[in-house]
């Protein structure tokens, strides 16, 4: 039996014209735009559709153009009677991922997660002056060693690992020179690649602790519901509910490390799901899903078309 759970991209898929064929094929899509706009005060949609690549880039704007292109897709499914509760087992999302799979799953409201989105992307930009933190891509380094490259590159500055992607993909996080250092040290203990990453601002590591505190204040004053499916969370690798814990686990997650492996392969383990379904922007998580584990199912629905087949494939 087909046991499928929904994954959300996170930053980094975002492109101009995203959305833009939903919107352009489905009145449902357009429903969901319009609200984001109004939830923001602003016409994000018009960043998405043509907006120019350095302001959708934007943190505060690529967080909440990512959800939204997720949840029009979701919203487009529902309407065509392939509801998650029905489909999904459990959802998960990478980083900013988390927000739309839980806004998909019932949690938050599309506009409070639109503005929780916001003000996300807006504490992370201020957190750390620009210019003053950066990431880095090891390629080819498991994550021991990753971790062993921080360590040595830290020299007194903060350098943590943030993202484990895949095995041989980690990202590394942390003030400038430090993470300078640390592609340097990647490369001598044999990374087939370390380069620089193109970010406004230092994400998932201890320099975030007052984004962290400014979603710990946001979170406390959002209504929560329970998902209807649970939640893979990123600092876990493992399934949660509870919304106390949720909000909990999110503020965690601002400076903590996304297990993107080991939520995958959690997911994909014995006795879970059989597909990972990516529903969004790009098919950043379905590539890593496959090199994470060669025998996973995995599939993207972006578009009208992949819609329109993932519905007759669900319903046949």
């Amino acid at each position: 039996m087909t046991k499928r759970a929904f994954t959300f991209p996170g930053q980094g898929s975002q492109s101009v014209g995203m959305g833009k064929d939903l919107a352009a094929a489905y009145p449902e899509a357009r429903a969901v735009y319009q609200e984001v706009d109004e939830a923001l005060g602003q016409r994000l949609s018009a960043i998405m559709f043509e907006g120019s690549d350095d302001i959708l880039r934007l943190t505060e704007n690529a967080q909440p153009a990512l959800m939204a292109v997720s949840m029009a897709i979701i919203r487009v499914l529902e309407s065509k009677g392939v509801r998650l509760a029905d489909h999904a087992a459990y959802v998960a999302g990478h980083s900013l991922g988390e927000y739309s799979a839980l806004a998909a799953a019932g949690t938050f409201t599309l506009a409070d997660t639109a503005r929780l989105l916001r003000t996300r992307g807006q504490a992370m930009q201020k957190a750390v002056p620009v210019g003053h933190g950066t990431m880095a891509a090891l390629l080819g380094l498991d994550l021991e060693t990753a971790r062993e490259v921080a360590a040595e590159a830290a020299q007194g500055d903060v350098c943590d690992v943030a993202n484990d992607n895949a095995p041989g993909q980690v990202v590394v996080s942390g003030a400038t020179a430090a993470v300078e250092r640390a592609v340097e040290i990647a490369k001598a203990k044999g990374a087939k690649r370390a380069l620089l990453l193109p970010v406004s601002a230092p994400f998932h590591c201890a320099l975030m602790q007052p984004a962290a505190d400014a979603m710990a204040a946001a979170l406390a004053e959002v209504a929560m519901n329970a998902p209807v499916v649970p939640l893979v969370a990123n600092v876990l690798a493992a399934p949660i509910s509870d919304p106390a814990e949720i909000r909990q686990r999110l503020v965690e997650q601002v400076t903590g490390v996304v297990r993107w492996t080991e939520t995958v392969t959690w997911l994909t383990g014995p006795g879970s799901v059989t597909h990972l379904t990516e529903l969004g922007t790009g098919k950043v998580l379905t590539g890593l899903a496959k090199r994470i584990n060669a025998e996973a199912v995995a599939n993207a629905v972006g578009s009208p078309a992949d819609i329109e087949a993932f519905v007759a494939e669900l319903t046949a």
